[in-house]
C-alpha cells in the first residue's frame, strides 16, 4: 500500500510538472495571469477618467398645511399666510455622465438634472466642478451640461445600430452614491418601448447589466471600449432588466443641443394605427401588406403637402420596413426638421413613393427649448399665439413672451409666477419674440428682474438665481 501511494505521489507530481512546463512554454503572460481572455478590468480603466459623478440641488417647495388649502383662490387671498405654512426647501439627486468632448462637454440624462438650481459634477481623481446645463432633449431623456476645464478625457462612441443581442456589455456609474462602478451582462432586446413616468419613450436597448438609482446617466459600454449607450431606467420590481438610451440617437442631436440648447425633430403630420386584420379585410389589402395606417392627415402638414391621404399604410421609410405605429414613430423621431424623407404607401392596391420634408412640430416652433436660468427658475414661455390670447384673455395690444408652464416647487412658483402672465421686459430689455426672451436671459445668469402683465395689470419682480 505504501509503495502504491508513492507512486500516485509521484504521478501528481510529474503531471504538476508537466503542466508548468507547457504554461512557460506559453509565455510568461499565460503563466502569470490566470484571467487572461477577460477584457473588463482594461476597458474600466480606460473610460473610468471620463465617467462623472453629477449631484444636484433642486429647490421643492413642503406645505405645511393640508392639501385643500393649496388652492388658487386660496393663495390669493391669504398669500401671506399661505407662504408662512409653504416652504422651498432643497432636495438633492444624484446620477452619472460622461465626458465627450475635451473642453467639459458631459452628456447625461435629462431627468438627473431636470429643474436642478446647482450642478456638481465629480471626477475619479477626486476634482469637482461646477456645471451648468447647456441642452435638453426630454423626448429621449438626454441632457448636456459644461463645466469649465480643457484636455480633459473623453470617450469614444460606438455604433448602436450594430449592436446584437447576447453581445457583452459593461455599465458604468454610481449606483446609490458608489462611485465608479461596474457591472457586467450582455444585449437583452433592441428596439424596447417603454413607459417612464407618463412619458413612452421608444427604441431603447435592453441589457441585463446591472443598472441602479445613480446609474442613470452613466455609459453603457461594448467589448471594443465604446460607448453604445446611456443607463436610464429600470424596471424596478425585475431583476436584470435595465434599458438604455441608443448613443446613436445622441451623436444625431449632440450639435443641436450644444449650439441651440434643443432638438427640433422632424414631423410629419399624420394621425396613424396598427393595421388589424380586421382593418385589412375591411381596406381590401392583401395578406403580404405591411405597414400602419393613417387615419387623418393635419391641416397644412408636411403630409398634406407631399400628397398623403386618409387610408394610405405607409410601409417603408427611407426604404426600411414598418410594421407597427411604435416603428414608424420611432423612425420618425431619429429625423430632425427639415430632413427629407421618402415614404413608401400602398394606395388603391398600388405601391407608391412620396418625398416628404418634415417639419418642426407647430409646438416647437414657438415655445422655446429652455435654457440654464429658465432650469433654474422652473418654467417654460412662449409666443403668444391666437390660441394662447385666447385660452389666457391676452388682448392684442400686448406684446410679449407667456408663462405656458411653472413647476411645483420652483422658483418661480415661490415669487408668485401663473399660468398666462406675460413678461414685457426682462433683465433691462423689451420682449415681444423668443429671440429677446434669450437675449435678456444671456444678460445675466444670477438674476432675473421682470415687468410682468397680468390681468390688466403690471407689476416688477425680481429673483436671485445663485
Amino acid at each position: 500500500m505504501r509503495s502504491l501511494n508513492f507512486l500516485k505521489g509521484g504521478l501528481r507530481t510529474a503531471f504538476a510538472a508537466a503542466i508548468l512546463s507547457i504554461l512557460v512554454a506559453q509565455g510568461p503572460s499565460l503563466a502569470q495571469d490566470p484571467f487572461r481572455g477577460n477584457p473588463f478590468a482594461e476597458i474600466f480603466e480606460s473610460i473610468k477618467g471620463a465617467v462623472v459623478n453629477i449631484d444636484t440641488v433642486t429647490m421643492v417647495r413642503r406645505s405645511l398645511l393640508p392639501p385643500f388649502f393649496d388652492d388658487p383662490v386660496f393663495r390669493e387671498f391669504f398669500r401671506e399666510e399661505w407662504e408662512r405654512f409653504n416652504r422651498v426647501i432643497p432636495r438633492r439627486g444624484a446620477g452619472s455622465g460622461f465626458i465627450v468632448r475635451e473642453d467639459g462637454y458631459i452628456v447625461t440624462n435629462f431627468h438627473v438634472v431636470d429643474g436642478a438650481q446647482k450642478i456638481t459634477v465629480t471626477m475619479s481623481d477626486g476634482r469637482s466642478f461646477e456645471a451648468r446645463l447647456v441642452g435638453k432633449d426630454p423626448e429621449f431623456d438626454l441632457a448636456v451640461i459644461r463645466i469649465d476645464g480643457r484636455g480633459l478625457p473623453t470617450v469614444k462612441l460606438g455604433d448602436s445600430d450594430s449592436l446584437r443581442v447576447g453581445e457583452w456589455v459593461m455599465a458604468v456609474g454610481n449606483p446609490y452614491g458608489l462611485e465608479h462602478s461596474a457591472t457586467v451582462g450582455v444585449i437583452s432586446a433592441k428596439g424596447r418601448m417603454i413607459q417612464v413616468g407618463g412619458r413612452r419613450f421608444q427604441n431603447f436597448i435592453q441589457t441585463d447589466a446591472a443598472i441602479n438609482p445613480g446609474n442613470s446617466g452613466g455609459p453603457l459600454v461594448n467589448l471594443n471600449g465604446e460607448v453604445v449607450g446611456i443607463n436610464t431606467a429600470i424596471i424596478p420590481y425585475a431583476q436584470g432588466i435595465g434599458f438604455a438610451v441608443p448613443i446613436n440617437v445622441v451623436k444625431q442631436v449632440l450639435d443641436d443641443l450644444v449650439r441651440f440648447g434643443g432638438v427640433k425633430r422632424g414631423w410629419l403630420g399624420v394621425h396613424i394605427q396598427d393595421l388589424t386584420p380586421e382593418l385589412r379585410e375591411a381596406l381590401g389589402l392583401g395578406k403580404d401588406v405591411m405597414g400602419v395606417l393613417v387615419g387623418d392627415v393635419e391641416e397644412g402638414s408636411p403630409a398634406q403637402r407631399a400628397d398623403i391621404r386618409r387610408g394610405d399604410v405607409i410601409s417603408k421609410v427611407d426604404g426600411e420596413q414598418v410594421r407597427t405605429t411604435g416603428e414608424l414613430v420611432a423612425r420618425i423621431r431619429q429625423k430632425l426638421a427639415g430632413d427629407r424623407v421618402k415614404l413608401t404607401l400602398v394606395r388603391e392596391g398600388r405601391e407608391i413613393v412620396k418625398e416628404v420634408v418634415l417639419g418642426a412640430r407647430p409646438d416647437e416652433e414657438t415655445v422655446g427649448t429652455g435654457s440654464d436660468v429658465e432650469s433654474k427658475l422652473g418654467m417654460r414661455v412662449s409666443e403668444i399665439t391666437e390660441e394662447l390670447a385666447s385660452k389666457f384673455e391676452i388682448p392684442s395690444s400686448v406684446r410679449g413672451v407667456a408663462v405656458v408652464e411653472v413647476e411645483r416647487g420652483s422658483i418661480a412658483e415661490a415669487r408668485g409666477i401663473r399660468r398666462g402672465d406675460v413678461f414685457l421686459e426682462v433683465n433691462g430689455l423689451k420682449v415681444e419674440k423668443l429671440e429677446d426672451w434669450n437675449r435678456a436671459l444671456a444678460r445675466r445668469n444670477d438674476l432675473f428682474a421682470a415687468l410682468v402683465w397680468r390681468k390688466g395689470r403690471t407689476f416688477w419682480i425680481s429673483m436671485r438665481l445663485s
